[in-house]
């Protein structure tokens, strides 16, 4: 299936671009973070499961455990404090 990409603040900045389509074979959001982390690199760096990532579903902010759909919308933001 293909879902687009859309990454967010720090997280755009580590990767260097603010969205990508993918072809996937992830059934969850979860499946989906552990197949970009194998990418290495950036990839690797900020979505790490020692990091705190908060990901959207179609613009929802979900748990991983999220089931993907074929054009579904993924959305990784770092953590976002305010005062």
């Amino acid at each position: 299936m293909k879902v687009q990409l859309r990454y967010f603040a720090s997280i755009r900045e580590a990767i260097g671009t603010g969205s990508e389509s993918l072809e996937t074979a992830a059934a969850t959001l979860a499946a989906l973070r552990d197949e970009l982390i194998a990418r290495g690199g950036a990839y690797a760096d900020v979505l790490a499961h020692g990091r705190a990532v908060r990901v959207a579903l179609n613009q929802t902010m979900s748990d991983e455990a999220a089931a993907l759909s074929d054009g579904a919308e993924v959305g990784f933001f770092p953590p976002v404090t305010g005062g």
